[in-house]
């Protein structure tokens, strides 16, 4: 028997995947199944950026590319971050990699190894941890609370910067919470890091999702300095409904934007030609569909919401961006839901799985318990439907 690397056995499966699996297990078995679980947008990719991808096959477009991707794609990435946030940027600051997730573990594997230390405040995304430890780094939680609106703050992280303290991951707008750090709230951060001399790895994916008077920063811009330590990641994944298409990207200093390459050179060599087409016509076509989802996921937001805190024993704060709920199930851990005793948010998730056919993600996941996390990228039917059969399942 092959024995299990200790690299890989520390690894743990994704939560939301995980959840995703039990839902289309119960549903291959006939339940019908409300599934909150993944962030994944409901819509289909808008059609012109499917004609483009068909555009580039019958192109004969279907062959190796760049390691780090096509340079038609990169000097698009590049000129809209010039045009969006004034961040100036040229195409070889710029890698193009198979997903956001991807594109977060270049940055680690380029950056930070065995005696490191990466700054993380929770409620965190769930990939974080185990991505920083497969390099070999350690990391440090900062925990934040509802009442600071789910936001680590500056005094909190100046007294976490140990000697060791590398990197500081950041994630606005956020999954779980959907807060969205303001302008201000990132310059006292930014002020921070620059004294202390740390590198940023600023994940903003949902950077076109946001909601009200809410207004998405990119963290490079704030200070001078911060773009020779920032490594800024997103994609096309969930402003434009392409999860499935793979495309992310990162952009920061040339010298780690040339280590993310080798690395990626190594391991996956470029990301899918065909998608890469199709993000550049994401970038650069009509970006109405772009608004069209935002809006109609700011009123799931209302909606979801407005619903969950109708529930007895549940508390659930308004997200300023992304799509997600993230709620209080403090009042009915102690209770028996279901047939069940709920100790915890994964008890609480299992048993609504279990009895109600509600599919959520345990708090606990994202490193905060006595929470779960909704992701209201499904339709308000489905969201009215689901939140019936918890409120039926809260009456124990």
């Amino acid at each position: 028997m092959l024995p299990i690397s200790k690299m890989a056995a520390a690894v743990q499966p994704s939560a939301t995947l995980a959840a995703g699996a039990k839902a289309r297990q119960l549903k291959a078995d006939g339940q019908t199944v409300f599934d909150f679980s993944l962030g994944e947008p409901d819509f289909n990719t808008p059609a012109h950026i499917c004609d483009a991808a068909t555009q580039a096959m019958r192109e004969g477009k279907t062959h190796y590319t760049p390691a780090h991707g096509i340079a038609e794609l990169r000097g698009s990435i590049a000129k809209l971050y010039r045009k969006t946030y004034g961040l100036e940027v040229s195409p070889e600051q710029v890698i193009v990699s198979n997903g956001a997730k991807h594109s977060l573990h270049n940055a680690l594997a380029a950056t930070v190894g065995p005696g490191d230390e990466v700054l993380i405040p929770t409620p965190y995304w769930v990939s974080y941890s185990d991505l920083v430890q497969m390099t070999g780094a350690s990391y440090q939680l900062i925990p934040t609370t509802e009442a600071a609106g789910f936001k680590m703050t500056a005094a909190q992280l100046k007294a976490a910067i140990s000697p060791r303290s590398r990197l500081v991951m950041l994630n606005s707008p956020s999954n779980p919470t959907g807060c969205v750090y303001t302008h201000q709230e990132l310059e006292a951060l930014a002020d921070v890091i620059l004294e202390a001399k740390l590198g940023v790895i600023s994940d903003e994916i949902y950077e076109r999702l946001v909601f009200g008077n809410a207004t998405a920063t990119c963290f490079a811009t704030l200070r001078p300095g911060l773009p020779e330590t920032t490594i800024t990641i997103s994609g096309v994944s969930k402003s434009y409904a392409m999860t499935g298409w793979r495309m992310g990207w990162a952009l920061g200093p040339l010298a780690v934007v040339k280590a993310m390459a080798n690395v990626q050179s190594q391991e996956t060599s470029n990301p899918s030609s065909i998608s890469q087409y199709a993000a550049i016509a994401a970038l650069e076509g009509d970006q109405g569909c772009v608004e069209e989802m935002r809006r109609e996921f700011e009123a799931r937001r209302d909606l979801v919401c407005r619903r969950l805190n109708e529930l007895p024993g549940i508390r659930c704060p308004v997200p300023d961006g992304a799509f997600y709920a993230f709620f209080s199930v403090q009042n009915h851990i102690g209770r028996t839901l279901g047939g069940r005793k709920i100790t915890d948010s994964t008890a609480f998730c299992a048993a609504a799985l279990e009895t109600a056919h509600v599919n959520l993600v345990q708090g606990s996941a994202f490193g905060m318990e006595g929470y779960v996390r909704l992701s209201f990228a499904t339709s308000r039917e489905q969201i009215h439907q689901g939140v019936d059969q918890l409120a039926r399942f809260l009456q124990g």
